[in-house]
């Protein structure tokens, strides 16, 4: 499945705004932050397992448990974010 990932704040000055993952299905938003740690590099420096990063899934608040479907909008982000 085709996914929009989108990242904010310190992960967009890391990572960059969007880009478009392929995953395969059944999956969770777990699943694919672990498949864009697995990338390494700097995916894998701000979205580690320590680091407290907060999650949407079509632009609302979500767990990592929730399940993605193709087409889904994906934000990463950490806890507090300025305006």
């Amino acid at each position: 499945m085709k996914l929009t990932v989108r990242y904010f704040a310190s992960l967009r000055e890391a990572l960059g705004p969007a880009e478009t993952v392929e995953l395969a299905a059944p999956a969770t938003l777990a699943a694919l932050r672990d498949h864009l740690i697995a990338r390494g590099g700097r995916h894998a420096e701000v979205l580690a397992r320590g680091r407290a990063v907060r999650c949407a899934l079509n632009q609302a608040m979500a767990d990592e448990s929730a399940v993605l479907a193709d087409g889904a909008e994906v934000a990463f982000f950490p806890p507090v974010t300025g305006g």
